[in-house]
């Protein structure tokens, strides 16, 4: 449910608690850490959105209460559909994260405030909270929302499994947010903590002398061992050993038991507070829009180019700045503009950089400046270039790949298909050719690359003239856009007589089908019998157009029913069929895990082959989850014709477990069939990235950040079901980083080793720096491989722990609740940051009022001033490291003129206005 942003957060509260039961993991119904994580993100979505439409004069209004009406009413009125997946999917990635801290990182006290690890788990959510604010300054906002759900169970933990309720406290620990503030009062090694429960349910087993002298304590943790501290609180619970040792029992509060029940209502409480307050740290720090594109509130859709910049490109480079204006240009100020603008130059033998921006504006400036000099007909640097895009975009993105040349540097394929599976984006090649270029493209055997990492992802792979460039780029406009679905895509190769059937619903709008092949004969069949074959280009059911290898058939309406292809040709081909719809589902292959919260994760790599696969999915509509049902869900073979049936059970909030037992044994890709409640209309939905099982695993965890200059190791662990012998390690990254590792591991069936990656950022990397590493496990003859996919952070040392100073000198005016519109009020501030990093930013947090600034010898001064029908701010001052300090007030109604001295003399404030009235005069 989402909380309109006047329900106070004690409202909030109380929801939380009565919908769960326990502190347990991602994947489980009843799921305390992403329930409370989940509430109090999305009331602090809905106070910054109507923060962000009252500043812009405009109404916000949420049609209903689920997370794609919230996404629709804070985009605003723009035009076209609004597909909740990005959103969903930014959430996921935050939720997820969540959960993994109770499988990879199970036995550590820190992460969990056992074992009164209090100093080191504080430090954690210092470290993470500096990390996403550093994270989202370079725009990597991924590895912000991943480590914000790791920071976020750590500190929810402290309140379920220390004594801070138990102390009487009804507020949240700030100290463990600010890193300017120590932990306070913790109980000593030495100092027996708990009485003995026999029973192992006393509801409150402290001592009195904790209670009174208010010590903070928490549990002891025996996953391995019953030894702890004599006279020690345990963590209690039947995975903890400890709990058996004298003082029995345990304090955890992490479910709600009969003797324990306010106990836990009140940590479900105070943890739900402190996550509120954690976020409104972050948004404080990097505003709002900020704050909002983190938790992916955005347009769908993304340009991201990737483009040969070497001497024969030149035709290719202008057709690229050709579609890129006219998308800029065409779709500004709906929702089918793009909120991203991504483009990657590569030549030979240098590549990148990736330049990302969402100003359309920028981005023109960026892809005008580009020039088609240097290289030769040898190949080019394409897949180094491709690997910055895939790494740099967001998830499930579109990107578009210029060249005339095959892969200089094939040897990086498996990683882009590692990469590709990884963060589902799809990759299409425009592929052409000419006199010299042409030959080369014949003679180099790794040319199939591109069609075969177009296939992988779910993309095109269109081969043309340079002179016909500009007729195959129809679907970049096609692609780059909002609410983007795939009803059908099969690939045959060789062909044969075949029909395919794909039903469109009452959703779907601009409806195309790409099919991709030489000699190609086919005909069109709607619902209600009407044909067209290949050879009619205008006909009574669509346009088609031929270019190269590629038609686009582009429906004249969608019709709603079961449609037919029917294929006869004997020559390879590939068709796709796409639409716009707000209805689609995002989904993630995960894996159970056990433990004292047992779950389930998400499979870092390709599934283990050998047993049933599981996966996590989140179906989204235009008014939610709840208007639509799901009555199939099965995984298909792309190139073969075998459907295998998941079972399916329903998780609640639009989120599904779905098993299959009989995986295909080659790629496959996930069919999902349903109900629209709301039209009464049947849709399918499929997704693009070709998937397989593996016999090899991957394992690697960093519980770190990365500091500038300085070696980093991580271990990673392969394991294998398959062949016994020697298996190849690749491991590489996405930056100029030198990167060291265990060449070779030798593994027999069923057995696993342990191997060792370590990356040396260079000394000048920006804090903040996103550092993607994939690590790739090859059997003996490459029969089998797998991967793993590490996002790591460059963080440097921050030693300013102090936020800015705002104080309130002044305030003026006077309000009439009768006429606020004819009068107005003023608000002066004096911002320092004394012996800090200094000032980078001074914002209107809440307010719809007009903030102008001056800089002076000691900080800066700034008058806010703003109508008296908004009677409300908090203005954020941030210094260069993150740390926020607020100047909050709220002016009263029918009061006289009001002048106010915080912290100078009389006469000061009085010299200071009059200052600022003469230095903000406009």
């Amino acid at each position: 449910m989402i909380m309109k942003s006047s329900v106070p957060a004690v409202a909030l509260i109380a929801l939380v608690v009565s919908r769960v039961q326990a502190f347990v993991s991602v994947g489980v119904s009843g799921n305390t850490h992403v329930t409370i994580t989940d509430h109090a993100v999305m009331a602090k979505i809905q106070e910054v959105c109507e923060a962000v439409a009252k500043s812009e004069g405009r109404e916000f209004d949420p049609m209903g209460s689920s997370p794609e009406e919230l996404l629709h009413a804070c985009l605003g009125t723009a035009t076209g559909e609004v597909s909740g997946a990005k959103f969903r999917t930014a959430l996921n990635q935050i939720y997820m994260q969540n959960g993994f801290v109770d499988r990879d990182f199970m036995g550590s006290a820190p992460h969990h405030f056992n074992n009164e690890a209090f100093i080191e788990g504080r430090n954690l959510i210092i470290q993470g909270t500096a990390a996403i604010k550093a994270n989202v300054r370079t725009d990597n906002l991924q590895s912000a929302r991943e480590t914000l759900g790791r920071v976020c169970h750590t500190l929810q933990d402290f309140y379920s499994h220390s004594n801070w309720v138990e102390l009487g406290n009804k507020s949240p620990y700030a100290n463990l947010i600010r890193p300017d503030l120590n932990i306070e009062n913790i109980a000593g090694v030495a100092m027996p903590t708990c009485s003995d429960c026999i029973s192992g349910a006393c509801p409150n087993q402290l001592l009195p002398a904790i209670l009174s002298g208010k010590f903070l304590t928490s549990g002891y943790m025996g996953l391995f061992s019953p030894n702890k501290p004599k006279g020690k609180c345990s963590h209690g619970g039947e995975t903890d050993l400890s709990s058996k040792q004298n003082p029995r029992g345990g304090i955890s509060k992490d479910e709600r038991l009969s003797y324990n029940a306010n106990l836990h209502n009140n940590a479900v409480n105070l943890a739900s507070e402190a996550t509120l307050e954690l976020l409104e740290d972050i948004r404080g720090a990097i505003g709002n829009k900020d704050y909002l594109r983190l938790m992916g509130i955005t347009r769908s859709a993304v340009l991201a180019f990737v483009i040969d910049t070497t001497g024969s490109m030149a035709k290719e480079i202008a057709e690229a700045k050709r579609v890129a204006f006219k998308i800029i240009d065409s779709k500004k100020g709906t929702q089918d503009e793009p909120s991203e603008y991504i483009l990657v130059p590569f030549n030979d033998p240098v590549f990148g950089p990736l330049i990302r921006t969402t100003d359309p504006n920028e981005m023109k400036l960026e892809i005008a400046m580009l020039e088609a000099k240097g290289g030769g007909d040898l190949p080019e640097m394409c897949l180094s270039g491709l690997q910055l895009a895939l790494t740099g975009a967001p998830s499930s993105s579109q990107i578009y790949v210029f060249t005339d040349a095959p892969p200089k540097d094939i040897y990086l394929e498996n990683i882009i298909t590692a990469l590709i599976r990884s963060t589902k984006s799809t990759v299409s090649f425009f592929m052409t050719t000419y006199s010299r270029r042409r030959r080369a493209l014949k003679a180099g055997p790794n040319f199939q690359a591109y069609y075969d990492m177009a296939l992988a992802s779910g993309g095109q792979a269109i081969q043309v003239s340079k002179s016909s460039i500009s007729q195959a780029t129809d679907i970049i406009v096609d692609t780059s856009t909002s609410a983007l679905v795939t009803i059908l895509q099969r690939s045959r190769d060789p062909g044969r007589v075949e029909s395919f059937s794909f039903l469109l619903d009452e959703s779907v709008s601009n409806t195309t089908i790409y099919i991709t092949g030489s000699s190609l004969t086919f005909n069109l069949h709607s619902p209600t019998g009407v044909s067209q074959s290949n050879t009619v280009a205008n006909g009574p059911l669509g346009t088609i157009q031929k270019v190269g290898n590629l038609q686009r058939i582009q429906l004249n309406e969608t019709e709603m029913g079961l449609w037919h292809i029917d294929m006869t040709t004997s020559q390879s081909y590939t068709i796709k069929v796409i639409g716009q719809s707000a209805i689609t589902f995002i989904y993630d292959f995960v894996e159970e895990f056990k433990g004292p919260h047992s779950g389930y994760a998400v499979i870092d790599g390709r599934p283990s082959a050998g047993s049933p696969a599981k996966l996590l999915l989140t179906l989204t509509g235009e008014k939610g989850p709840e208007a639509l049902e799901v009555h199939e869900v099965a995984l298909m073979e792309v190139s073969g014709v075998k459907v295998s049936n998941g079972t399916i059970e329903k998780m609640g909030g639009g989120d599904f477990l779905v098993t299959v037992k009989d995986v295909p044994e080659g790629e496959f890709v996930i069919l999902l069939k349903g109900k629209d409640k709301t039209f009464s209309s049947l849709f399918q939905r499929q997704t693009t990235t070709l998937m397989s099982q593996s016999k090899v695993t991957v394992k690697a965890i960093a519980d770190s950040s990365m500091l500038p200059g300085e070696e980093f190791k991580l271990n990673f662990t392969v394991t294998t079901n398959g062949s016994s012998g020697t298996y190849t390690i690749h491991a590489r990254s996405d930056k100029n980083i030198t990167v060291a590792h265990t060449p070779t591991l030798s593994l027999v069936s069923g057995g696993s080793a342990q191997g060792t990656v370590s990356l040396t950022p260079p000394a000048d990397t920006v804090s903040g720096t996103d550092v993607t590493l994939t690590i790739e496990a090859e059997g003996p003859g490459g029969s089998d491989s797998n991967y793993a996919v590490l996002r790591l952070s460059v963080l440097s040392k921050v030693t300013d722990l102090t936020p800015p100073k705002c104080e309130i000198f002044d305030i003026q005016g006077t309000c009439y609740s009768s006429s606020c519109s004819s009068s107005n009020w003023e608000l002066s501030v004096n911002i320092t940051d004394n012996n800090g990093t200094g000032i980078e930013s001074i914002s209107i947090q809440q307010g719809s009022g007009n903030l102008t600034q001056k800089e002076v010898e000691d900080g800066v001064m700034g008058l806010y001033e703003a109508s008296c029908c908004s009677t409300s701010v908090t203005l954020s001052a941030v210094d260069k490291v993150g740390n926020v300090g607020r100047c909050s007030y709220t002016m009263k109604s029918s009061a006289g003129s009001r002048l106010i001295s915080m912290s100078l003399p009389l006469w000061a404030s009085l010299l200071l206005y009059s200052f600022l009235r003469e230095s903000f005069t406009l």
